[in-house]
């Protein structure tokens, strides 16, 4: 193939692949902040939730056929994406479509893994005629362009594209670790080992796999149904499939740093956060805060959508000595008011009130979240709709924090409403 005509086709893949985003986990390490809601539907960022930023990537990177798999407590996530991400046209072959767990090969069986979610939905996925399959997990923070990871896919002719990203050699314990050659083919992986293995020539790094493949689509539909067939197959991409494809197929590592949407400003590192801890969670949201963070939410070339009720400014009031509406180094969302409080370090989702007299230093508050007269929230997050009240004092009293709400190794405190329900009673 002529090097224009390649270059043509390359341009034109992400037309004729699918986007399948795994949006089904609970999200457990996140404590009380998904009893309600799925890990992707969790709010980050003061307006957004976090698959708003896969999804992105996908618009951004011309993928405009996504489905999205749900599973666990899936109720906030689907009215999000109703809302929010139902602007793609379907006269002209653009969709996000939801696929919810509906025990369609098994009427006693739920989704049992990340590939049988993808299996179960083979008949629908065969319809739309798809070249090739992107599949990535919809609770990650960062920004990468897909189309370039598919050119690199194309051009290496892989059967499966695995994307990767350096971590610390003993932080990898967590992730699917690969080893690779010269030419970036994958000569092992292994799921979540207790001694990672190194990077060739750098002895304390490890090359960690994101949870983002692209797959021939006939390839894939051929593995997900020989998988199926396996009895002792846990139907797993990481732990499964891809393991198995090492040694019998075409497997390569794309590196995260080929494709990472970077912040402008000079030295910024390739980001990519996974915020499934409370500790992580409010790290990445104060992160946002800085004069000049590594995940630039207001760069116009490379926009994170989402659904956003219509709300007026956010508003700063009383200028007294003792009582000033005031924020230093935040962000502070629509339809907030703050009256007479001060906020340092801190972000604020939308219609966020704060009464007199009161201090929020290093908290991240969730919509709706009302903080009443004399309070002092120190490293903090507060749940959607928690009314905190009168004179409470957070982030000060270890011993007192612990016995009444959940406070992490590291002192990140998190209110839910049912915890304040129990300071009532």
């Amino acid at each position: 193939m002529s090097d224009s005509r390649l270059d043509q086709e390359l341009r034109q893949a992400p037309r004729h692949a699918l986007a399948l985003v795994l949006a089904g986990g609970r999200g457990s390490r996140l404590k009380q902040l998904t009893d309600r809601r799925a890990k992707p539907a969790v709010h980050f960022g003061g307006k957004f939730r976090i698959i708003d930023f896969a999804l992105s990537n996908c618009i951004n990177s011309g993928f405009r056929r996504i489905s999205v798999l749900t599973q666990y407590k899936s109720h906030s996530l689907l009215r999000h994406l109703q809302r929010g991400w139902n602007f793609l046209r379907g006269e002209i072959g653009e969709f996000v479509d939801m696929l919810p767990a509906q025990q369609r090969i098994d009427e006693t069986s739920w989704y049992q893994g990340t590939a049988d979610a993808v299996y179960q939905n083979l008949d629908i996925l065969r319809v739309h005629g798809a070249e090739w399959v992107l599949i990535l997990a919809g609770d990650h923070i960062y920004k990468m362009d897909y189309a370039n990871m598919l050119a690199d896919h194309i051009r290496t002719g892989a059967d499966v594209t695995v994307a990767c990203i350096e971590v610390p050699r003993m932080q990898a314990t967590g992730f699917g670790v690969m080893h690779v050659d010269e030419r970036n083919r994958v000569v092992s992986f292994l799921e979540k080992p207790a001694d990672p293995p190194a990077m060739p020539g750098r002895p304390d790094m490890a090359l960690a796999s994101m949870g983002v493949y692209i797959f021939n689509a006939a390839f894939l539909y051929d593995q997900l149904e020989r998988d199926a067939r396996d009895p002792a197959s846990s139907r797993d991409f990481g732990k499964d499939i891809i393991p198995y494809l090492v040694p019998r197929a075409t497997v390569v590592a794309h590196h995260f740093n080929q494709s990472c949407v970077y912040n402008r400003a000079p030295g910024s590192e390739a980001y990519w956060r996974d915020v499934g801890t409370v500790e992580a969670y409010w790290e990445a949201n104060i992160d946002l805060c800085h004069v000049s963070p590594s995940l630039d939410l207001y760069d116009a070339s490379w926009p994170i959508f989402t659904y956003q009720e219509q709300l007026p400014p956010a508003k700063f009031v009383f200028d007294d000595e003792d009582r000033r509406g005031m924020a230093v180094d935040s962000m502070v969302s629509a339809g907030c008011i703050i009256s007479g409080s001060s906020v340092r370090r801190s972000l604020l989702f939308n219609k966020v009130r704060m009464h007199s007299y009161s201090e929020l230093t290093d908290t991240v508050l969730l919509p709706e979240v009302e903080v009443e007269r004399n309070c002092r929230l120190t490293k903090v997050v507060v749940d959607r709709g928690c009314q905190i009240p009168p004179g409470l004092v957070v982030g000060e009293n270890p011993e007192e924090d612990a016995r009444r709400f959940y406070r992490s190794e590291n002192g990140v405190v998190l209110i839910t409403q049912d915890m304040l329900a129990r300071l009532r009673s």
